[in-house]
Parts: structure tokens; C-alpha cells; sequence
């Protein structure tokens, strides 16, 4: 079976060992605590541990409180159960804020959680560069979307309840512990005419009974980790296939490709479905072991407690008193065992974040001896390239000068044949392609302006569009129209607060024509273009080249293109080859 890029697919625990999920948390947590974030989790972690601590206090008076409500009971004292259920009433209205109270700082904390967390993932997804160069790292770089979105916020809500579950199953455990101890006290069992006294034996018989129960939950949920993981891999590329079908739903209507596009997704679904099927027979397994559990917790608390009855060291109340002292221990020794499958899709997902934040930070380093483009950047007003030599899987690309030097007012074009190399040379100068050697030298950011084949037209106001990626309150309502009405484009002026879907409104030339005008309007000193001028019209690229001539006269031109350019405006040629029995590109980590 193979995925849509060809390639055989790959589970998710094949990547990273999924077992080392420690230096994924470890990351997590220090990457929270540098977030801004961090005070507002500081002080909702504090008001949490308050509310709990205050929430275990009562659940103890509760328990408690059976003991005279129940021996009241046995005796029909009207007037104690009278006075016992105005005690009742107090503890129920104090518990009740409380447990309002945490179920607001809980969802505070989800929300401050993921806050952080998708704030940092935006921050690391888009420092420079790394956006482009982990689309192209292989699986951990497929649908980065998912990771960042839908993964983020449940490993944020999920980390959330089990945070505040552990802490408030350890402290119920510590309270009722004590509980336990002081009603077995004084309780001697009989045992072939000997007489056995063990201190604090309903303690013993939860942890050992607790105990059981967890590590049978634990053999038998173990494989829903890694079934996990791949079932977040696995929905993430369905999704991405509904998506590309729901994208270019145009042309699968054209070319009558509904059958092939119905079959490819059957492909993902199918994969999707077998991984589903194994998580079933995972979680009825699991099911086993918490349901009988549960069941069998009904009746063990009064088998624990019975000798202590019988024996007369307990009263009736007592004993409704030593039952719910013992089920709120096994409530909390029992935390693991309900949240096996919880624990398990929590570390699933941390992996998932954890491995995709990894990969970023790692994508900007490579091996020392790894052959790359030396980039430097210099305040003089010019463009050097020298000895370049791009490596690539298809061989060596180069230019037929080794020493090149471009200054504002040169127009330039490069023809290279078709897999020569036109747009590794694109990225090489923008700093995306770094295999191969010589020096590319770049005068300063604000000056160069990179048009590649595809324009980029977000959903956005078309003001924004146009004044991307600055402010557009950068420049005027004037500034916008001149533009577009420069390129043709007049029918669009009066619409620069709209946010349509641009790209299935607008042409290909129109789309095109944007990213011109857009280059107009911001003026640079150097625009580096990939193949785009051939998707306009005769007209407009008239208009292109009377722009460079007239409004952006002082800037410079390089034309990236095949063997087909023949524009006259250029006044410097220069040709691409590809050597395919040269030096190749070296793939290390993290390299483009």
C-alpha cells in the first residue's frame, strides 16, 4: 500500500521510540515556562491546588459525617438526624463553590495551556525558513496544520485533566488513608486457633487490591500508545486528501475524475479504518479489565471492612463509614486503571507535538561537513554571486559566469532549459535551497523582493494582500488604487475591504497581476522573479516592463525562465546548466 506521494507508509512508532516521551514533556514544559503565559498557569495551578486540597477536606468531613447520621438512624433519634442533616447541608453547599470553582479554574487552565502552546508552536513553525524546510523533511513534516491545531489543544485539555485528577486522587488517597488506618485499629483475625493482628489492614488490602488492577490495566492497555499515534497520523492524511479533493474540485470535474478521486480516498480511508479496527479490539480488551473492575469494587469495600464488623470494633455507621473511606481510596488508587486508555492518547499526542517541535528546532542545524551555500549579507547596494554550484538529487547546477555582480538598474535574465534547475536557483538566492558551495552575498532584507510562479493570495482584505507582508496602514487608500489600476486591475479598487476566498474569484493573470502590483508598491531595490511573467497576458507584461522602465527604474530585475524568454527588455544574459554526473546533493538533517 502507498501513500499519495508514492512511498510506502510508515507507522509513527518507526519514527522516534514513542517510549521516550520524557524529553518530548521535559521540552513542553520549558517551552511554557519561558511563554507568556506562564503567570496566569502559575496562578491558576496555585488556585487549583487550593480548591482541591479545600474539595478532600470536605469529601473527609463527608465521610465522617455517615457515622452519627447512620448510628442516628439505627437508634430513630428524630432530633440527631434532624441536627445531622443541617451538618449535611453545610457541607454540601461548601463543596458545591468549590466544585464550580475548579470547573472554572480547569477551563481556564485549557485555555492558557493551549495558549501557550500554540503561540510557541506558531513562533518555532514560522521562524524563517523553517515553514518551507520541514514540508519537505518527510512524514514529521506532512500536514504540520494538525499537529499545531487539533493536536495542540488536545494534548492541552488532556494534560489538563490528568494533571488535575493525579493531584486530586493523591491527596484524597493521603486524607482517607489515615481514615483506614484508624478504623482497622484493634481488629484481630483468628486464624487455625492463632490470633493475627495487623495493623491498618483495609490500607493493605486497597494498595495490594489498587495494585492488581493497575498493572493488569497497564499490560493490557500498553498497546493503545502507539495504536494511538498512528491514528492521529492517519486521520491527519485523510483530512489532507478531503481537503485537496475539496481544493481543486474544478478540475477533478473536468477531467471527469471523480472515480479515480473516489478510489484514492477509499485507499486513505481503508488505512484510516484498520487502524480504527485495532484501537476496538485494544479498548475492548482494556474494557475488560476496568469494567470488572469497577464491578467487583461494589461489593469489596463491605468484604474489607466485614471482619471489623463482626468482630464489634465497628458500629452499622462505622461501617457505612468504613466503606466510603474505602471507596474514596480506591477512587484514588484507581486513577491509573480509569485513565489507562487517557494516559495512553496523552502520551500519543505528546508525541505527536513533542517530535514536530523537535523537528523544528533541529531543522536549522546539519552535519559539519555537510557541503552548503555560504550566505552573507552586506550593506552595499548590490547582488554577488560567486562560484555558485547547487547540488540537487538530479546533479549540479551552475551558471556560466562564476562571478557575478548585479546592481540596481540591471535588468537581468537567466534562461535555463526545462529540470535545469530555474527555481533551486530561486530559492538558493532567497536563502530556502543551502546544498552546494560558492557565496551568495545579499544587500538588506527591505531591499529585495522575491516573485515566485504561484503568488501567494491569502484571505485576506485585498488592502492587506497588497501590502504584504507590511502594515496596510502603511500606505494610502491612493497608493492602492494607483497600483491596481497600473496593472489593469481598476475593477478591484473599490473593493480593498473585502475578504472573498481571492483565489477561486480571481484569474490566474489577475492573481499574478497582484503580486506586481504589489511589488510597485512597495519599491524595492532588487525584484528576483521565477518563471511568473509568463502567466500574464501580452498586455500586461507590457505593462510589467514599462513599470521597471518608468515608477521602478532605480530597482533591478533578474528573470528566472526557460529557453522561451525572448524579452528585449534585458539587457544581461546569463544560462543555467545542469551537469547530471556532478557532485549531488548531500542529504543531512535538516537541509533543504
Amino acid at each position: 500500500m502507498t501513500n499519495r506521494n508514492g512511498k510506502a507508509p510508515r507507522s509513527t512508532d518507526q519514527q522516534t521510540p514513542i517510549n521516550g516521551f520524557a524529553p518530548y514533556l521535559g521540552m513542553i514544559l520549558v517551552a511554557l515556562r519561558a511563554a507568556r503565559e506562564r503567570v496566569a498557569l502559575y496562578w491558576l495551578g496555585g488556585g487549583l491546588l487550593l480548591v482541591i486540597a479545600a474539595t478532600a477536606y470536605g469529601q473527609i468531613r463527608l465521610n465522617a459525617w455517615n457515622q452519627p447520621f447512620y448510628d442516628a438512624l439505627a437508634r430513630k433519634d428524630l432530633a440527631a438526624i434532624g441536627e445531622q442533616l443541617l451538618v449535611f447541608t453545610g457541607i454540601a453547599i461548601t463543596l458545591l463553590i468549590l466544585n464550580v470553582s475548579q470547573t472554572w479554574l480547569v477551563q481556564m487552565t485549557k485555555l492558557k495551556l493551549r495558549e501557550g502552546l500554540t503561540r510557541d508552536l506558531f513562533a518555532q513553525w514560522l521562524t524563517p525558513k523553517r515553514a518551507f524546510l520541514i514540508a519537505r523533511s518527510g512524514e514529521i513534516g506532512v500536514n504540520p496544520d494538525q499537529r499545531i491545531h487539533a493536536d495542540a489543544q488536545h494534548l492541552a485539555e488532556v494534560s489538563t485533566d490528568l494533571g488535575v485528577g493525579l493531584v486530586q486522587a493523591s491527596l484524597l488517597l493521603v486524607s482517607f488513608v489515615g481514615v483506614l488506618w484508624t478504623l482497622s485499629e484493634g481488629v484481630t483475625f483468628s486464624l487455625l486457633g492463632a490470633h493475627i493482628d495487623i495493623p491498618g489492614y483495609m490500607v493493605w488490602c486497597a494498595l495490594l487490591y489498587a495494585a492488581l488492577a493497575s498493572l493488569a490495566s497497564w499490560r493490557v492497555g500498553r498497546p493503545l500508545v502507539h495504536l494511538g499515534a498512528e491514528r492521529y497520523a492517519r486521520e491527519s492524511e485523510m483530512r489532507f486528501a478531503l481537503m485537496h479533493v475539496n481544493a481543486h474540485g474544478e478540475a477533478i470535474a473536468i477531467h471527469r475524475g471523480e472515480e479515480a478521486e473516489q478510489a484514492r480516498l477509499r485507499i486513505e480511508f481503508d488505512r484510516l479504518l484498520d487502524v480504527l479496527r485495532q484501537l476496538v479490539t485494544a479498548t475492548t480488551n482494556l474494557a475488560w479489565v476496568t469494567a470488572g473492575y469497577g464491578w467487583f469494587t461494589i461489593v469489596a469495600p463491605i468484604i474489607v471492612a466485614a471482619p471489623a464488623y463482626f468482630a464489634g470494633n465497628l458500629t452499622f455507621g462505622g461501617l457505612l463509614m468504613a466503606v466510603g473511606a474505602f471507596t474514596q481510596a480506591q477512587q484514588s488508587l484507581r486513577w491509573f486503571v480509569d485513565n489507562a486508555g487517557v494516559i495512553a492518547d496523552w502520551r500519543a499526542t505528546l508525541f505527536r507535538v513533542g517530535s514536530f517541535r523537535q523537528a523544528l528546532l533541529d531543522i536549522d542545524a546539519s552535519a559539519p561537513d555537510a557541503a552548503r551555500i555560504t550566505f552573507t549579507s552586506t550593506s552595499r547596494d548590490r547582488l554577488l554571486l560567486e562560484n555558485l554550484e547547487l547540488y540537487s538529487p538530479s546533479g549540479s547546477t551552475r551558471l556560466d559566469e562564476s562571478h557575478i555582480e548585479i546592481a540596481p538598474q540591471d535588468h537581468v535574465l537567466v534562461i535555463g532549459e526545462h529540470g535545469s534547475g530555474k527555481t533551486l536557483l530561486f530559492r538558493a538566492i532567497a536563502g530556502l535551497w543551502t546544498s552546494g558551495r560558492g557565496n551568495i552575498s545579499l544587500p538588506p532584507a527591505n531591499a529585495v523582493y522575491f516573485v515566485p510562479k504561484r503568488p501567494y493570495i491569502a484571505d485576506l482584505a485585498l488592502r492587506d494582500i497588497l501590502s504584504y507582508p507590511a502594515s496596510s496602514s502603511d500606505f494610502s487608500d491612493e497608493e492602492y488604487v494607483a497600483v491596481l489600476t497600473r496593472f489593469g486591475l481598476a475593477h478591484l479598487a473599490g473593493q480593498l475591504n473585502r475578504i472573498p476566498h481571492w483565489e477561486k474569484e480571481l484569474t490566474d493573470a489577475e492573481q499574478q497581476g497582484l503580486a506586481f502590483a504589489r511589488v510597485l508598491l512597495h519599491k524595492p531595490r532588487f525584484v528576483i522573479v521565477d518563471e511568473a511573467i509568463e502567466s500574464l497576458s501580452p498586455e500586461a507584461r507590457r505593462t510589467l516592463f514599462k513599470v521597471f522602465a518608468d515608477e521602478l527604474a532605480h530597482a533591478a530585475l533578474v528573470y528566472i525562465n526557460g529557453p522561451q524568454a525572448q524579452d528585449r527588455f534585458f539587457d544581461r544574459v546569463l544560462h543555467l546548466n545542469l551537469t547530471p554526473r556532478g557532485e549531488r546533493q548531500t542529504v543531512v538533517k535538516g537541509s533543504a
